[in-house]
């Protein structure tokens, strides 16, 4: 029997707010590889007071809030939607978000802790053999200051959550939602081998942008400083000299020709202030530095791109991230035996994707004269979500099908 707490519907609130984790017996941290202890403090935040970076990841999340998610069955290998309380839960995650907020929330924490954890709440209920299964009702993406991995005495994993107001709570892995973002060194985290983002050859270019937009500032301020001097052909005392300062700043304020007249006393000496900016090229140079380490090119910043552009990001940037999204709310949200019957959560980019019509027929051409697509996997390729009434229908090509009707009514006119 587990000893980790459940996320029940009622009370979510208060479970987030208040809640201690219960008796740490015979609990202790999870065996590591490398043999460190699996304890993981967030977050880190250098880098996104870049407004390279928060532009480079804002195109991203605006772009994953297209998605849509939909709880679906593979069977034979056709794959069915599920009007199943998954598939309306994934239309309003919570009572405080829509699904493209939540799916903001999620990102944003992915890119900023290179780990996003969500909560999913539940009621348990019981089939008449007595076993029991959950009905979920919501999913809280969450926050926590600190995450340790865990396991208890009967050997299951947990995770324990510590939250900015000191409380905390310890609950089983595998009913948590974990998405990861560069996962490499570590075990359990995304990042580095402290489970952190790992900024360092980031936050070289950054000094580098952040040392010529010192610079340009610096360049602008000395244009409005020194431009000149007032040569005095006579010996002023102190109260000549600040009467006539005094007077000359009269002059300047009032001036509006742009000509400032002077009497014999005065001359004006000029001093020639080159200000030199930062030239183009540098400028684009440490921009795309930037934006490569996110995978954004600049005509994706700027909204200048070709359909050809568009399309290499997604398959470069946006798909994988897809794909992990995807497999991570699967493992979350079902059991391994619910797996095995082929249920999966499938986040559909069908307002993402990129082809022109053209390319669409001339793939879809080849499927449909072969026969060798069902109706739902035309659908579900192109980025659109099943439809129960195609359940089983084969696409086949409008010529193929006149013919085998033909072919059906003994061919050619009965007439």
């Amino acid at each position: 029997m587990s000893s980790f707490a459940e996320v029940r519907d009622t009370g979510i609130f208060d479970f987030f707010r208040g809640r201690k984790s219960g008796d740490a017996a015979g609990r202790h941290y999870a065996a590591m590889l490398n043999g460190t202890m699996p304890i993981y403090s967030q977050y880190g935040t250098d880098i996104y007071s870049s407004d390279v970076v928060q532009q480079a990841i804002s195109c991203i999340v605006m772009e994953m809030k297209k998605l849509t998610p939909r709880h679906i069955r593979v069977e034979s290998g056709d794959m069915l939607p599920v009007g199943s309380s998954i598939d309306k839960l994934l239309r309003k995650p919570n009572g405080m978000m829509s699904i493209s907020d939540f799916i903001e929330k999620v990102y944003w924490q992915l890119f900023l802790n290179y780990n996003s954890f969500i909560v999913p709440t539940y009621v348990r209920k019981y089939n008449a053999d007595g076993s029991s299964y959950k009905e979920y009702t919501g999913l809280y993406p969450v926050a926590p200051v600190q995450v340790d991995f865990i396991r208890d005495a009967a050997d299951e994993l947990g995770v324990h959550f510590v939250f900015s107001g000191g409380y905390e709570c310890d609950l089983l892995y595998s009913d948590v939602i974990h998405l990861r973002y560069r996962y490499s060194v570590n075990e359990f985290m995304g990042g580095n081998e402290f489970g952190q983002p790992d900024n360092r050859a980031l936050l070289k270019t950054l000094e580098l942008n952040e040392t010529m937009l010192t610079g340009v500032g610096k360049a602008l301020k000395s244009s409005f400083s020194v431009n000149g001097i007032i040569k005095y052909n006579t010996l002023l005392d102190n109260g000549s000299m600040d009467r006539a300062i005094k007077e000359l700043e009269a002059h300047l304020a009032n001036n509006e020709s742009g000509f400032l007249p002077m009497d014999l006393k005065g001359e004006f000496v000029p001093l020639n202030n080159k200000i030199q900016l930062v030239d183009p090229n540098t400028l684009k140079f440490i921009d795309e530095k930037i934006l490569r380490t996110y995978r954004v090119p600049v005509a994706i910043l700027t909204g200048d791109y070709t359909k050809q552009t568009y399309e290499a990001w997604y398959q470069g940037c946006l798909e994988p991230l897809i794909i992990n999204i995807s497999q991570a709310f699967t493992n979350g949200l079902f059991t391994e035996r619910e797996r095995s019957f082929g249920n999966e959560i499938k986040f559909y980019p069908h307002e993402l994707i990129f082809m022109t019509t053209e390319q669409k027929l001339a793939l879809f051409d080849i499927l449909t004269d072969s026969a060798s697509c069902y109706k739902n996997e035309l659908r579900t390729a192109f980025g659109m979500y099943p439809l129960e009434e195609l359940k089983g229908q084969l696409a086949v090509s409008s010529n193929k099908s006149n013919a085998m009707n033909n072919e059906a009514d003994g061919g050619g006119d009965n007439g």
